[in-house]
């Protein structure tokens, strides 16, 4: 039985749609994106009825792609292979683009003469941008190339979020904790004790969709560490096939890998000479590119004191770096697996392991990444724009203190604050702080999101 992945809902939402384009599906590596399109979708919404396309290994197929960029005769060489009519109830997926980019090009005349025909493409980013900007400078294969803007809907698929992790966990579970979160109701310790410890899971195990498999085929986290090892050296493997320079490919495997010194250090701001002694960060600009384009590592910007709408880099020369996926950090770190299942052990995590958790769940929702510092040591790890408002995050295992949040009120006015924790729900109504649970971070977000943020504060107050 596959894994529930919430994008089901993306793309037949893209299916209905009167305004469908062909669905051009971004991602990292092993984040399940052929599982879900072909194995999930097009099993369930199109049984005997879909064409797969893997461009790797379909080198006859590509080899015809490159003589003919013309979309009745893709569609006829398709149909002849596959001893298949293709029509409205058909599904054609190209798998792996970046290996036969007039795939990509195609879409726009798939768009503009056979619409009606569902398409869904999968492809590297950071390998098509590099091969676009390598025919822009006339570089490389001069074969045609261009990118079908406003022709294509897009989609970006993460690794699997906690929400995601726990509805394949313990589903029974994931009922009550949106129940009570939806009535702004504190789960009771037997419910909030169990969810803290599926977690800690989700925080040693990490969304990467094979290791989730085998942690929960066999229960077994060592098993889970390995599936980890396997995909961490991969995508390192797969840094060589950027086809940027040999000196960029370097550097971006050294930044990859020092994800967790860095945010491990006091400032936690990227530091380049941990890199490369000597070096400044706009050597490292564009190995950073690189690793955002592919979606394996997420970058937050800094903002300084007064907080203005939209959201805007107060200095380009400060970010922190954080890994897309939490059990590639926690397997990056080192620490022992124990920590994280041993209740006693847990005390000792360093908060930063919460800090990555909190920003995988920012991006996966698609906010872009942005923290706040004011004078002294005050700060906040995360500022989000709501409603014409700005509301700053703290992430701590503990409790904290008040002394960022005045610091911040002494440059900005305070619609409200949110502390993530391992706490319960609760709402300070003096200081306008809302705090929530870990295990409850996604359904926060979708409150967000949503826009109904002052109707969950409602909700805790009538239950504090």
């Amino acid at each position: 039985m596959s894994m529930y992945r919430k994008y089901i809902k993306n793309l037949t939402n893209w299916l209905n749609s009167d305004r469908r384009k062909p669905l051009m599906v971004w991602g990292a590596r092993q984040v399940g994106k052929t599982t879900l399109i072909k194995d999930i979708f097009a099993e369930e919404y199109f049984k005997n009825k879909y064409i797969y396309i893997d461009c790797r290994i379909e080198h006859d197929f590509v080899d015809y792609c490159m003589k003919h960029v013309n979309a009745k005769e893709i569609i006829n060489y398709l149909a002849l292979e596959n001893d298949m009519i293709i029509d409205k109830n058909t599904l054609i997926i190209f798998d792996e683009a970046q290996e036969c980019l007039p795939i990509i090009t195609l879409m726009k005349y798939f768009c503009q003469d056979y619409r009606e025909i569902p398409v869904i493409v999968t492809g590297s980013m950071v390998r098509i941008k590099i091969q676009r900007e390598n025919r822009k400078r006339g570089k490389g294969n001069k074969d045609k190339f261009l990118f079908p803007v406003g022709k294509i809907n897009q989609l970006t698929i993460y690794p699997m979020n906690f929400e995601e992790f726990l509805i394949n966990k313990n589903e029974v579970l994931y009922n009550n904790l949106h129940e009570s979160f939806n009535k702004g109701e504190k789960c009771d310790d037997l419910i909030h004790n169990k969810a803290i410890e599926v977690f800690y899971e989700y925080m040693l195990v990490g969304g990467m969709p094979e290791a989730v498999d085998v942690f929960l085929e066999t229960g077994n986290y060592q098993e889970s560490r390995e599936t980890l090892k396997e995909l961490y050296d991969n995508y390192l493997a797969d840094m060589d096939l950027y086809q940027a320079s040999p000196e960029a490919i370097i550097r971006a495997k050294k930044i990859f890998e020092s994800i967790f010194t860095q945010l491990n250090k006091e400032s936690r701001n990227f530091k380049s000479t941990l890199i490369e002694e000597g070096s400044k960060n706009r050597d490292m600009r564009s190995p950073i590119d690189w690793l955002t384009l592919a979606y394996i590592v997420n970058k937050a910007s800094l903002i300084k004191e007064k907080v203005t709408i939209p959201l805007i880099d107060s200095d380009e020369s400060l970010y922190r770096l954080y890994l897309s996926d939490v059990g590639m950090f926690s397997y990056q770190s080192k620490i022992n697996p124990v920590t994280f299942i041993d209740k006693d052990s847990r005390n000792t995590l360093s908060g930063i392991f919460f800090e990555n958790y909190f920003a995988t769940e920012l991006v996966n929702a698609d906010y872009k990444l942005f923290y706040w510092k004011g004078k002294g040591s005050s700060e906040f790890e995360f500022v989000i724009e709501y409603d014409s408002n700005i509301i700053p995050i703290d992430v701590k295992k503990t409790k904290g203190s008040l002394n960022s949040l005045e610091k911040y009120k002494n440059h900005n006015k305070l619609f409200l604050a949110i502390k993530v924790s391992e706490k319960g729900f609760g709402y300070d109504e003096k200081n306008k702080i809302l705090t929530i649970p870990f295990y409850d971070v996604p359904f926060l977000i979708e409150t967000l999101k949503k826009g109904a943020i002052n109707t969950l504060i409602d909700s805790v107050k009538k239950c504090n």
